[in-house]
């Protein structure tokens, strides 16, 4: 065999050579030959007649009748088959004639619903689809170039005919690659296989496992393969390794990958340059329609071939189903099928979710707290008691169509606050910050595990995904040698003018967007500030203030912050349809060399944006609402507009941020699986509408996978970008809403039976990839982690009313007892009406019908001096200890919080100690059997030599100490 090399291509490709290919036909024609089945049929490709007249005139001149044959719409021998036939003896041009007529005979009594090659016995590995375009030459050229170049790279084809497919002009070339190919590449790729049983033993039994039994699956559903040591994949080594049956020592996932390899890397021009190549590029240029592997049955039912493993049937029944939502995930069976990058996804999600359990628990306890204290809540019993909230006036809350008001009117208001903002609030925000550290440091150590149970212990980045990209590979002018390889490399022209231009074209259209974003919330926030007013003027007389039950829930704030988070939402959902799409094009501008790279880029993009989407309107109610507002003689206005600054309500601005985050964070959630379950459903039962009328056997395999949706390259991009936004959600703002990880964890155990569901039955399989993390994932997730625990201390400290009542009980109560008692009176400053400007005073029938001249001065939250003192309306002392308090505050609990995540993250190792003995022992056991083996093997040679003709001592590689290899190892 050769290796196939262009000029400009960093990569190779191995050919195999015409004497092997020679003799594995005409061992397929003997094996034929000889069945008395009549069921195995010769590999063929779907050229006509008068194709074959021109590209191969010489074979149809040996066999003129054949050819003619062809003609009609039975199966047809592609050129190179001609050509093999023809160059056959007398006997053996005989029995292939003979089988390909009886192909004809026995064609429709197979069904089509299989995995395998028309010959029943090679398996499918990939499938590609194309519609053949007349008026296009330079399509049909490329997949000539290309196919041939498949099957000088040991690929076998077989086609099916476009009259064969359900739309009557869609072709499917089917790809199968034979042991020799499987076996070269594996050992190219250095894909790890077994060589022994682990002799290990599983020490991970937990105490009172058996409470966990109707949560686990079936032993065979969650360990499909034993426990085996593994090592590099070496052909020269074959007998080395636990090769059983040839047939499936590489599952299908490998096979894909390793076909996808070669697809990857195939020539499809004749030209001396080598960069046009692989079937992305192809893919791209219209040339084929799609390629995909095949799932290996329906997912509804068994596949009736007993060589087929009907995986897909297996994960649908015991890991798609909804039915399944409270039993564990069949980890190892999902990457067997999907591969390491799809596997480790849902490993990730499935161990968030596990942790979120414990998040709930306490988060709910938090709430039945509040929920318990309900009756012990002195300040909102004052501001409901008619004899202190009843008689508090206090001033309008916008200028000219509010009017006065009594405090008791925010009597509800306050009793809901009190579930959110009480003690347990600063415990809770406590606890979130250690857990956010004990879930990052668990999932290494789960991570680590899983590295070495799916062989990635020494994982490096695949050169599959090292690929340059077509795009980068189509703008490149010059060449230069790659220091790694020594073999040119295509490359851009990127002067510095040119990279200065790139750079601040996509830059600044990223921060265009983000100011689009800032925008709009600030549109939103004049929303609220117009539209209270109105709400203010209108539900005065409203007759939903007479409804005994809902009635007194329903004020022109609650109205106010619904409708304005609703609006919210709709603009986040809205912009974040657009930006998706500019994210990538402007991505694509900046041509990222390879396809790591890309992924990496787009990642950083759409996070800024989505980070500013979705949490800007949280951290404005959450830090910036209230904290400007002036105070009645004085007040600020939004950019010197006529809209006055809003004010929080007595009992704070955290129950309107809980309002905020329930309805963005609830709506996402919901409309986020309504997408990905019902989009792609539609969209396949819209396509596949003629098809479903077909029986069985006429409804092919690959005709039934092509009609699904491609789950596409940045298919599991968006799964962890919407997993990300959520644990922001549950992290940065939890402090005011303690049951969001509740509400995160009833989303993700439906998310995880969803993705599984419309990854099982709603998609193409994707190929697999090998993926040893989550990538740049982890470090945004390390990042959130830290700014949660500020947040949330701002949180505490600024938003929730928690300081301002400590400092009083323990510094201003009158009695100087441990209560309450007196708080709102102490916690609200007085102003006097006449002082109040005309821009803010009450229009003429605003004011209630209680409100008369003999009210001189009303109330406002703020710590500032009565009118008359020397230092009338400044901050008291009193503003001043509490603002000392926040700080202080927020300074402690950051340190606390940081001081014991960074000991708890020191105090637990990424790699579990087991896991470390197993690697040591797989190493040494690689060393150790492959010593021996080489011992071995040149004992056999040397004994199958003569003593005449061997002039060298008996053992040319002596047998090392055992100590000594393990020396050498640990």
């Amino acid at each position: 065999m050769r290796r196939i090399t262009g000029k400009c291509g960093e990569d190779s490709l191995i050919e195999m050579s015409p004497a092997e290919s020679f003799s594995d036909d005409v061992n397929v024609y003997h094996q034929q030959a000889s069945s008395s089945a009549g069921s195995l049929q010769q590999s063929e490709s779907p050229l006509k007649a008068d194709v074959c007249v021109e590209t191969c005139e010489s074979s149809r001149n040996s066999l003129a009748s054949l050819a003619a044959s062809d003609c009609s719409d039975s199966p047809r021998l592609s050129c190179q088959s001609l050509e093999r036939i023809s160059a056959l003896p007398g006997l053996w041009r005989k029995r292939a004639l003979f089988l390909k007529y009886r192909s004809r005979i026995d064609k429709q009594k197979l069904s089509k619903d299989s995995v395998f090659f028309r010959d029943g016995v090679r398996r499918i590995d990939f499938i590609l689809s194309y519609v053949d375009d007349k008026d296009c030459e330079k399509k049909q050229e490329r997949r000539r170039i290309y196919e041939a170049n498949l099957e000088k790279a040991g690929l076998e084809l077989e086609t099916e005919d476009k009259s064969e497919s359900e739309d009557g002009k869609t072709y499917f070339v089917k790809i199968h690659a034979p042991w020799e190919v499987l076996a070269t590449y594996a050992d190219v790729l250095k894909i790890k296989v077994p060589f022994k049983v682990s002799d290990m033993p599983d020490d991970r039994e937990m105490p009172m496992n058996w409470l966990s039994t109707p949560f686990r699956l079936p032993k065979h559903i969650m360990h499909p393969e034993p426990d085996y040591f593994t090592a590099p994949f070496s052909k020269s080594k074959s007998d080395f390794f636990l090769i059983d049956n040839q047939d499936t020592f590489f599952p299908p996932s490998t096979r894909n990958r390793i076909v996808y390899y070669i697809l990857s890397r195939c020539l499809y021009s004749n030209e001396e340059c080598g960069d046009k190549k692989g079937i992305k590029r192809l893919l791209n240029n219209g040339s084929y329609t799609s390629a995909f592997p095949l799932h290996d049955s329906r997912y509804w039912i068994r596949s009736k071939d007993a060589n087929c493993e009907s995986e897909r049937y297996d994960l649908y029944n015991h890991w798609a189903s909804f039915l399944c939502f409270f039993k564990e995930q069949p980890i190892h069976r999902v990457r067997k099928y999907y591969g390491e990058k799809i596997g480790i996804y849902f490993a990730w999600l499935g161990f968030y979710t596990e942790m979120l359990l414990f998040a709930a628990v306490v988060g709910t306890i938090c709430f039945t707290y509040g929920f318990l204290t309900y009756d012990d809540n002195e300040w909102s019993k004052e501001i409901c008691s008619d004899e202190i909230g009843g008689k508090i006036v206090m001033c309008p809350l916008c200028d000219k169509k509010c009017g006065f008001w009594k405090l008791n009117t925010t009597c509800n208001s306050s009793w809901q606050s009190h579930l959110f903002d009480n003690v347990a609030t600063v415990f809770f925000a406590i606890f979130m910050g250690i857990w956010v550290t004990l879930f990052l440091e668990f999932w290494k150590r789960r991570q680590a595990r899983l590295e070495y149970e799916w062989d990635l212990v020494d994982f490096e980045e695949e050169q599959q995904q090292l690929q340059l990209r077509p795009e980068y590979e189509s703008k490149c002018t010059k060449s230069k040698e790659n220091p790694i390889t020594k073999e040119p490399e295509g490359v851009l022209d990127r002067t510095a003018m040119y990279l200065a231009g790139k750079f601040f074209l996509c830059w600044a259209s990223v921060i265009l967007w983000i100011s689009l974003i800032i925008a709009c919330i600030i549109g939103v926030i004049a929303y609220r500030l117009a539209v209270y007013a109105a709400f203010a003027s209108i539900m005065k007389d409203s007759p939903t203030n007479h409804l005994e039950v809902v009635g007194p829930y329903i004020t022109p704030q609650l109205a106010t912050s619904v409708t304005a988070s609703c609006i919210n939402f709709v603009i986040i959902m809205i912009l974040n349809l657009m930006y998706e799409r500019v994210a990538v094009w402007i991505t694509d501008m900046e041509i990222p060399k390879t396809h790591l790279e890309y992924e990496n880029k787009l990642t950083v993009k759409m996070f800024l944006f989505q980070f500013v989407n979705y949490y800007s309107s949280c951290f404005y109610v959450a830090f910036f609402k209230g904290k400007f507002v002036g105070y009645p003689g004085k007040y600020a206005y939004m950019f010197g507009s006529t809209l006055r600054n809003e004010e929080c309500d007595p009992g704070g601005c955290l129950i309107e941020l809980t309002t905020q985050l329930v309805i963005v964070m609830t709506g996402k959630q919901v409309w986020g699986n309504i997408q990905e379950a019902l989009l792609p459903w539609v969209m396949n039962w819209w396509g596949s509408r003629k098809a479903r009328s077909h029986p069985e056997s006429l409804y092919s395999r690959w005709e039934q996978d092509h009609d699904l949706q491609s789950f596409g390259q940045l298919g599991l991009f968006y799964e962890y970008l919407e997993m990300v936004i959520q644990f922001g959600f549950i992290t940065l703002f939890v402090a005011s809403f303690p049951l969001a990880p509740l509400l995160a964890l009833l989303n993700n155990i439906i998310e995880v039976r969803v993705d599984a569901w419309k990854l099982t039955t709603q998609f193409r399989r994707p190929v697999a990839a090998k993926a040893h993390s989550i990538g740049a994932w982890e470090e945004i997730l390390n990042g959130m982690a830290v700014l949660s625990v500020v947040t949330n201390a701002f949180i505490v400290a600024f938003t929730s009313d928690m300081m301002p009542r400590l400092v009083y009980m323990y510094a201003y109560q009158p009695q100087g007892e441990m209560n309450m008692k007196g708080y709102i009176n102490n916690s609200l400053s007085v102003f006097n009406i006449s002082e109040i400007p005309d821009r803010s005073r009450p229009e003429e029938g605003e004011n209630p019908a209680w409100f008369n001249s003999s009210i001189t001065t009303c109330r406002y939250r703020d710590y500032r001096y009565p009118p008359g003192h020397e230092k009338e309306y400044s901050h008291t002392m009193q503003f001043w200890h509490i603002l000392a308090a926040k700080l202080a505050f927020i300074i402690i609990m950051e340190h606390v919080v940081f001081l014991v995540k960074y000991f708890v993250a020191w105090l637990i190792p990424d790699v579990p100690s087991d896991v470390k003995a197993r690697v040591k022992r797989e190493r040494f056991l690689v060393q150790e059997y492959l010593h021996n083996y080489e011992v071995e093997k040149l004992k056999m040679q040397l004994s199958q030599q003569g003593t005449k003709e061997c002039t060298c001592s008996p053992m040319i590689y002596p047998t090392l100490p055992k100590h000594e290899v393990l020396s050498e190892v640990l």
